[in-house]
C-alpha cells in the first residue's frame, strides 16, 4: 500500500462490500483515466468504505446520468468525463481525460463545483494519489445526518444511498424522517431529469 492510499484508509478505514474490477474494464479505462487509478482497482476493487459515506465505483455505471446532466456544463463540454467515487448521498467526483478531477457534483441538491487542477497529464498520477489521501469522511456526509440514517436505515449496500423524498427539487425538505435507502443509479437518472446542475458559486481553491 503505497503512502497516500495508507493516508485514505486511516482516515476511512479497510474496504468493504468489495467488486472485483474485470480484466475487461482495466484495459477499456488503460488510455483513459491515470495508471494509479487502475493500479488502486487491480488491488482494492471498488468498496465502500468508514460503512458506506464514501465508495468507489465503475464509471461506466454513471456514464448516461453523466451525458444528461453534466455535460451540459459549458466548459467541460470538450472533455470526457468519468465518474471515479461517489458519498453516500450521491456526490459525484468527476475525472477529466483532459482536466484530472474537475468536478464535484451534489446530486441531492443539483449543484456542482469546478476545480482547475494542475496535475493533469504526465502528472495525473499525483493527482489521483492527491484525491485519496486529502479526501475526509466529513466532506461526504450531507448536512451531518450520515451517523443518524446509518442508525436507523442500517448500512447501504454496494448499488445503494440514502436519497430524499421527495426529492428538494419536487419541493422535500432535509428532514431525517425524508431520507430513504434507494438504489443509485436509478436515483441520479430521476434526479438528472428534474432540474439542471447549478454552479455553486464557490471561487475554487487550487486557482487563487
Amino acid at each position: 500500500m503505497d503512502e497516500h492510499y495508507k493516508t485514505f484508509t486511516e482516515e476511512f478505514g479497510p474496504g468493504f462490500a468489495r467488486r472485483e474490477v474485470p480484466d475487461s474494464t482495466l484495459i477499456r479505462y488503460a488510455s483513459r483515466l491515470p495508471n494509479q487509478l487502475l493500479k488502486y482497482w487491480e488491488k482494492y476493487g471498488w468498496c465502500g468504505y468508514a460503512d458506506g459515506v464514501f465508495w468507489t465505483v465503475n464509471p461506466q455505471e454513471y456514464d448516461e446520468i453523466i451525458n444528461a446532466w453534466v455535460t451540459a456544463i459549458p466548459v467541460l463540454a470538450n472533455d470526457r468525463l468519468h465518474v471515479i467515487a461517489r458519498s453516500a448521498f450521491g456526490d459525484l467526483y468527476i475525472w477529466g481525460e483532459e482536466k484530472g478531477h474537475c468536478l464535484t457534483v451534489s446530486s441531492l441538491t443539483s449543484r456542482y463545483s469546478l476545480r482547475t487542477s494542475k496535475l493533469t497529464g504526465e502528472h495525473s498520477n499525483i493527482g489521483v494519489q492527491s484525491f485519496f489521501s486529502f479526501m475526509q469522511k466529513d466532506h461526504n456526509d450531507f448536512c451531518e445526518s450520515f451517523g443518524s440514517l446509518l442508525a436507523k436505515l442500517g448500512r447501504l449496500e454496494a448499488d445503494e444511498m440514502y436519497g430524499l423524498i421527495p426529492a428538494l427539487a419536487l419541493g422535500g425538505s432535509v428532514d431525517l424522517k425524508n431520507f430513504e435507502k434507494i438504489k443509485t443509479i436509478e436515483h441520479l437518472t430521476f434526479l438528472s431529469q428534474l432540474s439542471p446542475l447549478r454552479d455553486w458559486g464557490f471561487p475554487d481553491l487550487d486557482s487563487l
